[in-house]
């Protein structure tokens, strides 16, 4: 029967022992390797297989010296008697120490730093950069103050609360908004792993027990003038001789919406076939809309132009026209009306004072087609069926190609 090795290298033999694989004894070797890199191996048997575990290296700054080497090798002897193996084991811890890394890595991970990744990632998809902004101003004002530092797996539904209570009642809509905004945050933070519970800013079934049910506020319809109002209406604006009064005759002519006319590019303007293409992003239906322009329109764009810029409606400094300047020049105009009121005007008028089809002028006001068989029919854009239409809108408004 052989003797066992115990004991059998020096210090010596460990810097200077050749290539090859050198016992130390109960289980422990020196491996040299071609290159002269050494290290320590524990060499055991179990369940009839043999295994082996790295001790480390035998040089370097963070070399194992040989007693530490033996040392270790003895504790493992005595984990392998405990009925424990040394390199499941080893396994197991490594595997741990991951699991507390993403966990420490994902609790640095703020609410504010998902929101702004969803953000970057989903304003491509939005219709426009009102929509983005709506979403930052939102969060900005009354979200990232009380939980924008909060690591997103810690946010619970006393969080939440805190955001939403202190404007729920006073400004309903606004805290609804947020509250679906939180929600899809969060989800978007669980979507990604970085949550792994139920969403506390949901509503059904969760804070619907917790807060009153949103007040619903009654908008009624878009305040319109008289049909007869709006061509003396329009003789007042071009007297004013000012970009929002020019931007509203022109939103008025075209039957557009405010959004249409103030972000209005002149790349979508074609003056030679007076037509105006605006694109599908800025489109409520997602469609593109060509509108046909009256000569009064042309006149208004050609007035446009000589502002510079690339949209067509922009201050004296060049800046695009804000989203309130009309609604404010009515205002201060004293007239008990909206903007977007006088595409009810047009449609008012080209019902009552026209015999134009309800076909026609559902078109020029770019308005979806709700009958899903009827709209699969229907591929044009009925563009110069609309034409004389805008023309006689014009004319009657004070200043277009006919009038019968």
């Amino acid at each position: 029967m052989p003797r066992k090795v115990a004991n059998a290298l020096t210090a010596l033999t460990v810097k200077s022992a050749k290539p090859g694989r050198h016992a130390d004894g109960g289980g422990l070797y020196l491996v040299v390797k071609d290159t002269g890199a050494r290290s320590w191996i524990f060499r055991y048997m179990r369940n009839g297989k043999s295994h082996e575990l790295g001790l480390g290296s035998a040089t370097g700054a963070d070399a194992v010296s040989l007693a530490a080497a033996r040392d270790l090798a003895t504790a493992i002897r005595l984990k392998i008697k405990a009925g424990v193996d040394p390199l499941q084991e080893r396994r197991e811890m490594a595997a741990l120490a991951k699991s507390e890394a993403v966990t420490n890595a994902t609790r640095r991970i703020t609410f504010a730093e998902v929101a702004a990744e969803h953000i970057a990632a989903m304003e491509s998809s939005w219709r426009n950069a009102k929509h983005r902004q709506q979403w930052v101003n939102t969060l900005d004002t009354y979200v990232l103050p009380f939980i924008g530092t909060i690591p997103v797996d810690e946010i619970k539904t006393a969080d939440i609360l805190n955001v939403l209570e202190p404007i729920w009642r006073t400004v309903p809509e606004t805290a609804s908004r947020i509250r679906g905004r939180i929600e899809v945050i969060l989800n978007s933070a669980k979507a990604r792993g970085l949550r792994g519970w139920e969403n506390p800013a949901a509503w059904r079934g969760h804070l619907d027990n917790i807060l009153p049910p949103r007040k619903r506020v009654s908008r009624g319809h878009h305040k319109a003038m008289d049909i007869d109002a709006v061509p003396i209406f329009v003789l007042r604006l071009r007297d004013m001789e000012t970009i929002a009064a020019m931007a509203l005759e022109f939103t008025i002519l075209t039957a557009a919406r405010t959004s249409e006319v103030i972000n209005a590019s002149w790349n979508e303007i074609d003056l030679e076939k007076a037509v105006w293409t605006v694109p599908a992003s800025r489109m409520k239906a997602g469609k593109v809309h060509r509108i046909p322009l009256s000569s009064r329109a042309i006149d208004i764009l050609q007035s446009a132009s000589r502002l510079g810029g690339r949209n067509v409606f922009v201050s004296q400094r060049h800046r695009s026209l804000s989203a309130g300047a009309m609604s404010m020049l009515l205002r201060r105009s004293s007239i008990d009306a909206t903007v977007h009121g006088f595409r009810s005007c047009f449609r008012d008028w080209a019902a009552e004072r026209t015999d134009y089809s309800p076909e026609v002028t559902e078109m020029a006001l770019a308005h979806t087609i709700q009958n899903k068989a009827e709209a699969a029919y229907r591929r044009g854009d009925l563009l110069e069926k609309r034409r004389p239409l805008m023309d006689d809108w014009a004319a009657f408004c004070g200043g277009g190609n006919r009038q019968e």
